[in-house]
Parts: C-alpha cells; structure tokens; sequence
C-alpha cells in the first residue's frame, strides 16, 4: 500500500510538470507605461527688486545651493535652460522644465533649496517650446 501511495504521488508530480510546460504560457504583465512630460516654465522670485545687490550672507548661502540643485537637474535632463533675467525692475530667475503633472513640476520647483529656506517662491506654467538649440 505504502508502494502505491508512493508511485501515485509521483504519478502527480510527473504530470504536474508535464502540464506546466506544455500549459500556455501568459504574457507577463507590462508596466503601465511612463506618463508623457511636459514643459513647465518656472519662475523663481525673489524676495525684493534689490535681492541680486544685497543679498545676506544666508540668502548667499541657500543661493548657491540653488545653483547647484539646478545644475543637477540639467544634468539628469529634468530642467531644459534656465538663468537670471536682468529686469531693471527687478532681478528674477527662469527655468522651463520637464514634468509628468503640474504637481510633479511645482515638488521639483519646490524642492530648491532657496525655495524651501523661505528666500524665493515660484510660479508655474505649462508651454510649449518652439524653439531650442540643440547641442553641436
């Protein structure tokens, strides 16, 4: 009796793997795909007109990792161009980046460190790009 078991047992394991290599097999499933990004245009203002002739030394500071978090984002292909503009009324910064959603694109806006040490806060826009060097 204790044979029988054994060889049914293995009678099951047998067609066990029989079937799953013969059964058909089901695409795995896919990844939904990437949501397409958008341009968003950013920008960054400053506390007062004055701001680039008088800043402090911890608006400096916070400055210049600004500069830095902005230059990794170009680098990682997340911000597009951006710089000061040299408004007589008033020094301000601009940025077009790229984003899935509108919230995507303010976390990335908001994540600069002059924004969340309080210096400057932004604004922000969808566009379009009609025009844009590519690199020679």
């Amino acid at each position: 009796m204790r044979k029988l078991t054994l060889a049914a047992l293995l009678l099951a394991a047998v067609s066990a793997v029989a079937m799953a290599q013969t059964a058909p097999t089901q695409p795995a499933p896919q990844a939904a795909p990437a949501p397409a990004q958008k341009t968003w245009f950013v920008r960054l203002i400053p506390p007062r007109a004055t701001f680039a002739n008088d800043m402090t030394e911890t608006e400096l500071a916070l400055m210049n990792a600004h500069f830095v978090y902005w230059k990794d984002m170009f680098e990682k292909g997340v911000c597009l161009f951006g710089g000061p503009v040299f408004d007589p009324k008033g020094v301000y910064g601009i940025l077009a980046i790229q984003a899935a959603t509108e919230d995507e694109a303010r976390a990335i806006a908001s994540a600069d460190p002059s924004v969340k040490g309080g210096v400057n806060h932004i604004e922000v826009a969808e566009m379009r790009i009609a025009f844009l060097q590519k690199a020679h």
